[in-house]
């Protein structure tokens, strides 16, 4: 007998499994293995379409090649791949569960691209890029497996978003619109006044965060009986204008006691539930000094104010600096 050799370094067990963990949820229903050859490459190791012949073949898989890769990819909008995806999703989701109640976010996407078109526009970036994006909206159940998925332009409000990805999800799948027959969970991104106004007239229920600012309306009787200390997971049950521009509020600061929230008796209001986070309030405060602190160095001159990108200081004076 020889010497062992090694016949092939590649993990395709690691495959195998991805493999069937595909076919588990019901993707196999379209048919093309070069496609899901690109879904597990994506999966192991985000690249190009000209490296992921070095990920399949890392894999113990032979790889097609590039030209049929990016045919299998033309091929996704031609034959319907999303819809076959997404009724698959959804079969799953129905059969571990159900989808009375969804997750709603955003990202963006950017590109190194010199010009924008009509989907990849330059627009709001968390990372303050100037480069062209675009807004991609997803929607979940409550384990977070995903649902339905939306591309819109890069200069989009997040917030213009949340409505077309549902309305999608529910004609695709044929659900009847019910008064309150689902609920859509969001951040506080999320939150508008135009929004809730639209979520409630497409007969939905809604969970959306609010923002520490609206406190102070939200809270007023509270503050008035009670003083502004908390405890520990303390959580008051109480009500928030649907218009704050009116000035006008349903709980009355004479009353001691927060109203229970009644769609008929509170015309113009919402149920507002807020809960008190002893180490949320403690992050906060750090957070809060410590930009406070920062502030007051630059007043002081004792540290430099933050200078915006493509700005250069030279002797106390700012101009355009040249870039490439």
């Amino acid at each position: 007998m020889g010497a062992p050799q090694v016949i092939t370094t590649g993990s395709r067990v690691l495959f195998d499994i991805l493999a069937e963990v595909y076919a588990g949820l019901g993707f196999a229903e379209v048919a093309d293995d070069t496609f899901r050859d690109l879904v597990i490459a994506r999966i192991v190791e985000p690249t190009s379409i000209l490296d992921t012949g070095r990920v399949l073949a890392g894999l113990g898989v032979t790889a097609a090649s590039e030209k049929t890769m990016r045919r299998t990819l033309l091929r996704c909008t031609g034959r319907s791949y999303r819809d076959e995806i997404a009724r698959a999703c959804f079969t799953h989701a129905r059969g571990s569960g159900d989808v009375s109640l969804c997750l709603y976010d955003v990202t963006t996407l950017y590109f190194e691209a010199e010009k924008e078109d009509d989907l990849r526009k330059v627009g709001f970036s968390k990372e303050r890029r100037v480069d062209p994006q675009v807004v991609v909206g997803l929607l979940v159940d409550r384990a977070g497996f995903p649902l339905e998925i939306g591309c819109f332009e890069g200069n989009k409000t997040e917030t213009a978003t949340i409505l077309p990805i549902i309305e999608a999800f529910r004609a695709r799948h044929q659900l009847p619109v019910e008064p309150g027959g689902m609920v859509v969970v969001a951040d506080a991104g999320m939150l508008s006044a135009a929004n809730l106004r639209d979520l409630d007239e497409a007969d939905l229920r809604f969970i959306v965060g609010s923002r520490l600012t609206k406190a102070p309306v939200d809270l007023e009787s509270h503050f008035h009986w009670h003083g502004d200390a908390f405890v520990d997971g303390q959580i008051i049950d109480t009500l928030t204008p649907r218009d704050r521009r009116t000035g006008r509020s349903e709980n009355s600061p004479k009353v001691k006691a927060e109203p229970v929230w009644n769609p008929n008796q509170h015309p113009g209001s919402w149920r507002a539930v807020w809960a008190y986070s002893t180490k949320r309030a403690v992050r906060d405060r750090r957070t809060l000094t410590l930009q406070e602190n920062r502030a007051r160095e630059v007043i002081a001159g004792e540290k430099p104010a933050r200078t915006p990108r493509f700005v250069k200081v030279t002797n106390g004076s700012r101009a355009l600096e040249a870039y490439s």
